[in-house]
């Protein structure tokens, strides 16, 4: 793919969180790797009223960006993450309302069933919340350490993982790929939504099997996976 088509694509996939109701107004962006850099939208620019043309490129290296218009805000969170997370090619970060309220609330959404297990090995996790130290210094920046402190503590591998609450704030997804990423910040709200759901019907709602939620996982990740079609 060449650069024009993956500033195109990352661009399409900017309108798709937007057409997916994930966000309002500039609340959320997605950016995607290219060789030693990313690509991210410009900072508090609609999509609607721009182009692929606005999209800003940022050094994964230096931490520059090249352009004329200044990158998201939430770079230096994406940027930390490319950098600590080799296998990501592309973030998504939202403020979509079931999502946001459990990580406004700080709780991490529990496993209740075979659909989140289909995607997350286990709970949705969310971080710990800012120190004030961390909030008034190199904020954004503080956001990426927290997401890599949390995945980091609980061991696991950030494509089994590939989202994360972070507390009084929002989600971040990501993915081997820009569409991956965009999957999985679609399908996090989904899960988000469906838990408050069966709470709201059951306040006693037993968290799904370790048997069932590794069954499910399994079937679509990891040497053994057997879910779709074989493209051998």
């Amino acid at each position: 793919m060449i650069k024009k088509e993956i500033y195109k694509n990352i661009f399409e996939m900017n309108k798709k969180i937007i057409k997916s109701g994930l966000v309002i107004d500039s609340f959320g962006n997605v950016s995607g790797r290219f060789k030693n850099n990313f690509i991210i939208k410009p900072s508090g620019i609609h999509i609607d009223n721009s182009t692929s043309d606005d999209l800003v490129t940022v050094d994964m290296k230096e931490g520059k960006y090249f352009g004329e218009l200044k990158p998201s805000s939430d770079t230096p969170t994406h940027l930390k993450l490319y950098r600590e997370f080799k296998d990501i090619g592309g973030i998504v970060h939202t403020h979509s309302i079931y999502a946001t309220a459990w990580a406004q609330a700080e709780k991490p959404i529990p496993c209740f069933g075979t659909t989140h297990a289909d995607y997350w090995n286990g709970q949705i996790p969310v971080t710990r919340e800012l120190k004030n130290e961390e909030i008034n210094g190199a904020y954004e920046e503080e956001t990426g350490k927290v997401i890599i402190e949390k995945i980091k503590e609980l061991n696991v591998d950030p494509l089994y993982c590939p989202g994360i609450l972070v507390a009084k704030h929002g989600p971040f997804t990501w993915g081997e790929t820009v569409e991956d990423a965009v999957k999985h910040a679609e399908l996090l709200e989904y899960i988000a939504k469906l838990a408050w759901f069966s709470l709201s019907i059951n306040p006693v709602t037993e968290i799904i099997s370790k048997d069932l939620l590794n069954k499910h996982f399994s079937r679509k990740h990891g040497p053994n996976a057997y879910y779709g079609q074989d493209s051998s």
